[in-house]
């Protein structure tokens, strides 16, 4: 099922390769970008020391300040020809818009960006602890309590975008990173969008979409709260509760509606998840007359004091193992990059059209610096 599920994700993400890329030598930026420069940082000024993600039309690359012994971040850098040719253009303008206007105890921090004729930048803070799908694989599932307190932090973090206007709508395990401190932090904000009512965009993990997004009639808030309802259950009972062999499969089932739970779930836990994935969004938790105070209020929250959520008062479940700030021990490992061809390196003037300049800078990056 786990292969199948990422088989069929619309914005796959590639799985665990046979070797970790240069993870004892650092790999050279090129000289393309050794001169640009935004507020007075360039890429000159880091090396790239190896992958922790990879996806359709970009990587995640752990980098390291030159001449600082703790300065890591992770840039996440995209070919422009895919992004164009997947028509992803809005989608990535949107996530560096978005990121560069919002601040949240559980959302990446965005650093920096910039771009030159084949790429898009991205520096972000670096979360060291790994995605909630590693620790959720490797455990099978989580108890109650474990799977609530990150439940709880979600909804914070859900609570504060939804007062922005803003939806995220690519809510799944591999999204959830864990910090040093144990606590959550969202990531990959490629499907973001700042709505007024509905939006009509088919975008997201099939298991996760909610059924207004798979019949295309018109979607808001509420897919966050319903993709909440899928996570809990996932961290719960180990797999989503609409699975099958293959993508239209999943979709029937997700319309349908009918959920099986195992007999070792608490009753407030199937309720809430009962609650988050109403067919009907009027009636969904998070999307009703109270919004994001029913999720708080239910039963299966009565132990959460919100306040501690918001000022990460509460015990994490578990620290993630992290020798030093910019340990990679807890991302999958992937092969070496592909080679930039030729018919890559784009027109700047068509760049220019497209993606403007690509600038931004935020003062955390200096007061991160050495």
């Amino acid at each position: 099922m786990e292969q199948e599920r990422a088989n069929s994700r619309i914005c796959s993400k590639q799985q665990k390769a046979t070797c970790r890329s240069s993870t004892d030598a650092t790999i050279p930026i090129e000289p393309l970008l050794r001169q640009i420069s935004n507020n007075g940082f360039s890429l000159s000024q880091v090396e790239i020391l190896t992958t922790v993600g990879a996806g359709t039309f970009g990587r995640v690359e752990l980098v390291k300040r030159r001449g600082s012994s703790n300065s890591y971040y992770a840039l996440k850098k995209m070919r422009i020809l895919q992004v164009i040719n997947l028509r992803q253009v809005s989608h990535v303008i949107s996530e560096r818009q978005i990121l560069s206007s919002i601040s949240s105890p559980f959302i990446v921090n965005l650093l920096w960006t910039t771009r030159d004729n084949i790429h898009l930048y991205l520096l972000m803070e670096y979360i060291p602890g790994g995605e909630l799908f590693t620790h959720l694989r490797n455990e099978g599932r989580f108890d109650e309590n474990r799977a609530r307190f990150y439940a709880a932090e979600i909804v914070c973090a859900f609570t504060y975008l939804h007062a922005e206007n803003i939806v995220y709508r690519d809510l799944k395990p591999e999204n959830v990173l864990i910090n040093v401190d144990g606590h959550i932090k969202l990531t990959d904000f490629g499907f973001a969008k700042r709505i007024r009512d509905r939006t009509w965009t088919l975008c997201g993990t099939p298991e996760y979409l909610s059924p207004e997004v798979i019949l295309n009639s018109g979607h808001g808030k509420a897919v966050d709260w319903w993709s909440l309802g899928i996570l809990i259950h996932e961290m719960l009972v180990g797999e989503v509760p609409f699975g099958g062999n293959h993508v239209f499969e999943v979709y029937e089932n997700i319309v349908r509606g009918e959920v099986n739970f195992p007999f070792y779930l608490s009753v407030n836990a199937t309720q809430i998840i009962r609650g988050l994935l109403k067919r009907d969004r009027t009636y969904r938790l998070g999307n009703m007359r109270e919004g994001a105070a029913d999720v708080k209020n239910h039963q299966w929250f009565s132990s959460i004091n919100w306040d501690d959520v918001l000022e990460k008062r509460l015990i994490p479940p578990i620290i993630p193992y992290v020798m030093h700030p910019g340990d990679p021990a807890n991302f999958e490992e992937y092969d070496p990059e592909e080679e930039i061809q030729p018919h890559e390196i784009l027109n700047e003037a068509d760049v220019q059209a497209q993606f403007g300049d690509f600038k931004f800078c935020s003062d955390r990056l200096f007061s991160t610096s050495p």
